[in-house]
């Protein structure tokens, strides 16, 4: 998978004159909020450079996304962070289903795959510091 950036993927429309073309940043920030919205998803993983942006105070919609956009097709990693206490292979499952739908509902591209990545596990901030050492 290319990390998303400017390119673009041209999509022939057969009844219409011209094309329509999907900027992969709109691929993956569709793609995106569908994760974030699943239940177990407590976020993205957007390493360092997600990392920063965030601390400066900008939200990134495609943190933790990376899309590979064809003419007819497109193919997903979305790199996410788990609840504790979710059950993995639901959250993902629900994630993959929720992307899919998402994508192709909004464009007229056909996902190939939507491969998803656990990068981490959040505590309930509550819980976490209930936990101490006595």
């Amino acid at each position: 998978m290319t990390e998303q950036g400017n390119e673009l993927a041209a999509v022939e429309m057969p009844e219409a004159r011209g094309s329509v073309t999907y900027a992969n940043d709109v691929i993956a920030t569709i793609a995106g909020l569908a994760a974030t919205a699943c239940e177990g998803v407590a976020g993205m993983s957007g390493g360092i450079a997600g990392g920063i942006a965030e601390l400066l105070g900008r939200k990134n919609l495609t943190r933790g996304v990376k899309v590979e956009v064809g003419e007819t097709e497109t193919a997903i990693d979305l790199y996410v962070v788990v609840n504790y206490g979710a059950c993995l292979p639901d959250v993902c499952r629900g994630v993959q289903a929720a992307v899919r739908h998402a994508i192709e509902s909004m464009t007229d591209l056909r996902v190939v795959e939507v491969n998803i990545f656990v990068q981490g596990v959040e505590f309930e901030k509550d819980t976490a510091d209930d936990v101490r050492v006595r």
